[in-house]
């Protein structure tokens, strides 16, 4: 469970540059370096658990979006859907346009949460 333990320190992470450097202010936050930053984190702390889960973790070649979505399509619908909403929020809202949203940024994370929480629990399952 190592993979689950290092995708949960990237969300706290992401969680951190938020907190600590993005300065939110209004609802909004003023530092879109760091707002980029938190979603790159917090995405690649995503892809982490379901390397684990989907046994890609040794494959040396990243594997694109798509990949994800068909793989995840086959081993469940509503995971597939958080997946779909994470990666449109962090990787493409936060991390390449730098949204400054507070809301929007919490949304993802939230996501991001659910998926890992969801693979450990399948994870687990498998172990036994």
């Amino acid at each position: 469970m190592e993979a689950i333990s290092e995708a949960r320190r990237h969300i706290d992470n992401a969680k951190d540059f938020l907190s600590n450097n993005a300065k939110k202010q209004d609802g909004m936050y003023q530092d879109k370096k760091y707002v980029k930053i938190a979603g790159h984190t917090a995405y690649t702390g995503i892809l982490l658990a379901l390397n684990e889960l989907l046994g890609e973790k040794n494959k040396k070649t990243p594997k694109s979006v798509e990949w994800y979505q068909m793989e995840l399509s086959k081993v469940d619908k509503s995971l597939l859907s958080k997946f779909v909403t994470a990666y449109e929020i962090l990787h493409i809202n936060m991390g390449y346009q730098g949204s400054r949203s507070a809301k929007i940024a919490s949304v993802g994370l939230e996501e991001a949460e659910k998926i890992i929480k969801w693979v450990e629990t399948r994870l687990v399952k498998t172990q036994h």
